[in-house]
This record gives structure tokens, C-alpha cells and sequence, in this order.
């Protein structure tokens, strides 16, 4: 039988210090074994505010494809293969850690701008281990402003061609959708799902309103409406398989 689960934003794993403020839908700080807390094969979804001049010195990721989704603000972004690049809101990016990378991420705005960075950052794993490390990004904000569920990133047959950039788990498409006031979009039918509330005020099907920062765990289900209240950005991730 289906299962819908919501999670309000207050109910996430929040941890924060005196310039980063993240609230997790999986434990991710302290939690070494992200597999025993995934939601189909998405092992972190994290939702952070970065303070001006703040960020995540060189550190190194291994076998996982990260994508980084910006909601305001900029990510600087330095790596050791050679990529660099600015992330701003409506370009994706995905680095595929594979054999190993190091790498930097900070918010572009200096001490003295006084800008935020907000930023949600996924995990999930790639299918074969040791690969070659890659990186893509792609400015999809063109393909954001008709009130409809674009594939942004994807790994699934069903969706590798029209989606904007690749990913190394042919499980997993992670869909955006920018909505205006009174427009909806049906939630993928699939075996696993994860809804994530950017921006905005939403009516779910028949489990209500939701905030932003607020989630839904689908398990066997979907077909669900999502209507924007509000001006809203929805995240949603489509899975056909499971890591644990």
C-alpha cells in the first residue's frame, strides 16, 4: 500500500554553528552511514543558509553524485580536476565524486555585502563504483517559467533525453517546478519519492497546505496535485529503487 509521509520543516534535523545554519531531511552531521536514513536512493537532502563570506573549505567526497540547487545567493565553487565556476538560482550543478575530488564551496558574497547564501544540496549514489570524477552545469531557468515539472537531472531511461543534465544512477530524476498562484503539477507516480518545498505555500493533495522548507516521503504512490497558494518552487526526486 502507498505510504505519504510529511515532515514539516520544524520536524527536519536542524544543526547549525555561527555561520551555517542547515536543516537536514536525513541525519547527515555526526551520521556516517547515510544509507541507514535514505529515502529510496537519495542519501542527503540538505537545505543551508551560509553567512557572507562563509563556506565549506577543501574537502574531499568519494563515490557520490551531489547536486547543488541555489535558492538565493551564489556558491563559489573550486575543485581538484580543474572546474570552478559561480552557482546562482536556476543553474544546476552536478559533480560526480567517483575515484575521489577534493573540493571548496563558499558563499560568493564577501563579509562586508551582507548577502546570504541559500542553497539545498543532494546526495545520491552513482551505479558503478570508481568511476572517472565528472562535473556539468547548466543555467535551466528558461525552462522554469511555464508552471510545469521539468526533469533537470536525470539517470532513468524514461527521462535521460529530456532531462538538462546527466546523472550516474539510472534510478533517480530530479525534477523543479516553479508555480504561479492557482497552477499545479502531478507529483510522479513511483516507487519512491521525495517533495521538497523551496519556496511558497502549496495545497497537497489531500494532506493539505505546506510551507516552505516542508517535506512529503512518497513510498508506492503519487499521482498527487500540487497547487501553488503562493508563488512556489517544489523540488521533487523520482526513484524506482532503494538503498536499503
Amino acid at each position: 500500500m502507498g505510504q505519504v509521509e510529511v515532515i514539516r520543516s520544524g520536524q527536519r534535523r536542524h544543526w547549525w554553528n555561527e555561520w551555517l545554519d542547515s536543516r537536514q531531511s536525513f541525519p547527515v552531521t555526526g551520521n556516517f552511514v547515510l544509507e541507514d536514513y535514505a529515502h529510496g536512493v537519495l542519501l542527503v537532502h540538505n537545505e543551508d543558509i551560509v553567512g557572507p563570506g562563509e563556506g565549506f573549505d577543501t574537502h574531499q567526497h568519494r563515490d557520490t553524485e551531489i547536486l547543488t540547487w541555489v535558492l538565493e545567493g551564489t556558491v563559489v565553487h573550486q575543485d581538484s580536476a580543474g572546474n570552478s565556476g559561480v552557482i546562482h538560482p536556476g543553474l544546476a550543478q552536478r559533480m560526480s565524486a567517483g575515484t575521489g575530488i577534493l573540493h571548496s564551496e563558499r558563499n560568493g558574497a564577501g563579509l562586508l555585502e551582507r548577502e546570504r547564501l541559500h542553497v539545498v544540496q543532494m546526495w545520491i549514489p552513482p551505479d558503478v563504483l570508481g568511476a572517472d570524477p565528472g562535473y556539468q552545469e547548466l543555467d535551466v531557468a528558461g525552462d522554469l517559467r511555464h508552471n510545469a515539472l521539468v526533469p533537470v537531472a536525470s539517470g532513468m531511461s524514461r527521462h535521460r533525453s529530456e532531462a538538462a543534465i546527466g546523472i550516474a544512477n539510472r534510478h533517480a530524476t530530479f525534477h523543479v517546478a516553479r508555480l504561479d498562484p492557482g497552477h499545479s503539477i502531478a507529483v510522479p507516480d513511483a516507487p519512491y519519492g521525495h517533495v521538497f518545498i523551496a519556496r511558497g505555500t502549496v495545497d497537497y493533495e489531500g494532506h493539505g497546505v505546506l510551507d516552505q522548507g516542508d517535506v512529503v516521503r512518497l513510498t508506492a504512490t503519487g499521482g498527487h496535485r500540487v497547487t501553488a497558494v503562493t508563488a512556489a518552487e517544489v523540488l521533487i526526486w523520482e526513484m524506482d529503487a532503494s538503498v536499503r
